[in-house]
């Protein structure tokens, strides 16, 4: 059976942490930066937790990750 093919964007999107997990980037955080509250723009630097519903969807999209 031939290799499953990664899609290029998902690769750049995701990670995987140290037990497996699936992390991501925050959302809002490229432009109009001056409107945010700095708590909010401090907040929106960390990454989040891919949520379990979502997981089983990126492992198609990224199957040797």
């Amino acid at each position: 059976m031939p290799k499953m093919k990664t899609k290029s964007a998902a690769k750049k999107r995701f990670k995987k942490t140290a037990t497996g997990k699936l992390i991501r980037a925050g959302a809002y955080k490229q432009h109009k930066l001056e409107k945010k509250h700095p708590k909010r723009r401090r907040h929106s630097r960390k990454n989040k937790m891919i949520a379990k519903a979502d997981e089983a969807a990126i492992k198609v999209l990224v199957p040797y990750l």
